[in-house]
């Protein structure tokens, strides 16, 4: 039997190869010199293939290939294939960390001609780029991840390589929006990476994506839909973002932290940023994306406040406000832009 199998010989074992086998299960055999499985045809080929991996046996005093248990054949075949997936998987690692040997002594070199800025275009390579850069640092990892909850196919991508910084030492800081604290996947990302020595809090405000890694190189985006990323090696600006990072850290609240008291204090948060951003006129849409909630979430705010206030239209819960924080009469073309439809109709 041969150490291992393709593509090919699994794809005829899935259709004609099954076909043929199931036969000789049903009639208990299948005839040595049926022609119907002659080597030219194609159903002899997948029989000359089955008894090759050992699925059918023949007799040769009986002309006659009986089907074989497949539980006792399967490991045969198996075991070489994943013990050779296992050798390319090491052998691709090894590449992998020679080229990122090879990529750190060029990007430590003063002699490197790197562009202080750089353009990054397409998901895939600004991917590509992160998962370099993590694997290249060594001391400090700071992410602030704005718009709530992150998908679990994201957390995914990034769970591993971050890891694997964590367990070389690096000191991660991740800053995320309150509202992140709701997403099941989110909370598990940070109670497996808080394990590993990970720092994580979370803030009311919103703030745009920002990673730095080791105070050196800082990656922002560049459009609307992260399709373009840009990469900073200046010094001074990479300096400037790590202030502002540090500035928006020291208002964050630890991601772990629980309590009575930590709730209030987060609603808090939640509903002062929503006043604010129904004072200043934002839309529905733009105060959810803020806030990192979805636009419904949103809604619940206002809901609330109407409540609270004991109004029923959005006006008048701009006015109530006003007149609660000292004012005669709030600036009607703040709330005129945002006004719900039900509001247009009283």
């Amino acid at each position: 039997m041969p150490t291992s199998y393709g593509p090919d010989e699994r794809m005829m074992l899935e259709t004609l190869g099954s076909e043929v086998y199931s036969k000789a299960v049903a009639h208990g055999y299948i005839p040595a010199d049926d022609p119907r499985y002659d080597a030219e045809t194609d159903l002899g080929r997948a029989l000359a293939l089955l008894a090759d991996i050992g699925l059918v046996r023949l007799d040769k005093e009986a002309r006659r290939y009986f089907p074989v248990d497949p539980a006792g054949i399967q490991q045969q075949v198996v075991v070489p294939l994943a013990q050779q997936g296992n050798r390319l998987l090491t052998e691709s690692a090894s590449w992998s960390d020679a080229f990122n040997g090879l990529g750190q002594t060029f990007r430590a070199s003063p002699h490197a001609n790197t562009s202080p800025i750089t353009e990054i275009h397409g998901i895939d390579k600004i991917n590509a780029f992160l998962s370099t850069a993590t694997n290249d640092c060594r001391v400090e990892l700071l992410t602030a991840q704005p718009y709530g909850k992150r998908p679990a196919s994201q957390l995914s991508r990034a769970e591993d390589r971050d890891m694997r910084a964590l367990d070389r030492g690096v000191r991660m800081r991740t800053l995320y929006q309150h509202s992140a604290r709701h997403g099941p996947a989110t909370r598990d990302y940070v109670a497996e990476m808080a394990k590993r020595g990970a720092e994580v809090r979370t803030l009311d405000e919103f703030f745009r994506r920002l990673i730095v890694f080791d105070r050196n190189l800082a990656i922002i985006p560049a459009s609307e839909d992260h399709a373009v990323a840009i990469a900073i090696h200046d010094k001074s600006i990479v300096g400037y973002l790590v202030d502002i990072f540090e500035r928006a850290w020291e208002r964050g609240m630890g991601f772990t932290l629980k309590g009575d008291s930590v709730e209030r204090n987060i609603a808090a948060d939640v509903r002062s940023m929503t006043v604010r951003l129904l004072a200043e006129g934002h839309s529905d849409a733009a105060s959810a994306k803020r806030l990192g909630v979805s636009t419904r979430t949103y809604a619940g705010y206002i809901a609330t406040l109407k409540d609270e206030y004991g109004v029923q239209t959005r006006f008048q819960l701009g006015w109530a406000m006003g007149r609660a924080q000292g004012g005669n009469r709030p600036d009607e073309s703040l709330y005129q832009e945002v006004m719900d439809p039900l509001d247009a109709e009283i």
